[in-house]
């Protein structure tokens, strides 16, 4: 048990909940300070369809993790590679996800804190998860990572 805790590229908080965390502060600003922001029903198709189209993809990306029987939390061992469906395009589509879900929010409720949140968000992400993810792959995997990291984006 203790050398799983080591097989982990040791992610400072789970993303799911970095990103949540993120909402939560977004909305208590958001209570305590409106600031001003351009809402519409634009805003609010927009914003629907990127918390609908966010979800779909991490679902769908989800249950291909499942299916390979890898992990889906960064906290646990990774056991293979997933490069197929939406990781075939990007190597964090569930990180992209959830940036399409946050912004659907930010859109859909008019909290313009949460736009201004997001970039502290993308840094804390980037080299608090993605980073030390991408080390951990590389030094478990070796060639077989290098080459799916050389053949697909980051992001998109």
């Amino acid at each position: 048990m203790a050398s799983d805790k080591k097989d982990t590229p040791g992610v400072v908080a789970p993303p799911p909940l970095i990103v949540l965390a993120f909402v939560l502060v977004g909305f208590l600003l958001h209570w305590f300070w409106r600031l001003p922001f351009a809402i519409g029903i634009g805003y609010d198709i927009l914003g629907a369809l990127l918390i609908i189209a966010g979800l779909a993809i991490a679902i769908w990306g989800r249950n291909l993790f499942v299916r390979a029987g890898t992990n889906v939390e960064p906290y646990k061992p990774t056991i293979t590679i997933v490069d197929k469906g939406p990781f075939a395009y990007s190597r964090n589509p569930l990180y992209l996800c959830m940036f399409a879900v946050y912004f659907g929010i930010a859109l859909v409720t008019g909290n313009a804190w949460l736009l201004l949140l997001a970039v502290p968000l993308f840094f804390i992400m980037q080299y608090g998860v993605i980073a030390r993810e991408e080390r951990y792959l590389e030094a478990k995997f070796g060639e077989t990572y290098l080459s799916y990291k050389r053949g697909v984006r980051r992001w998109l």
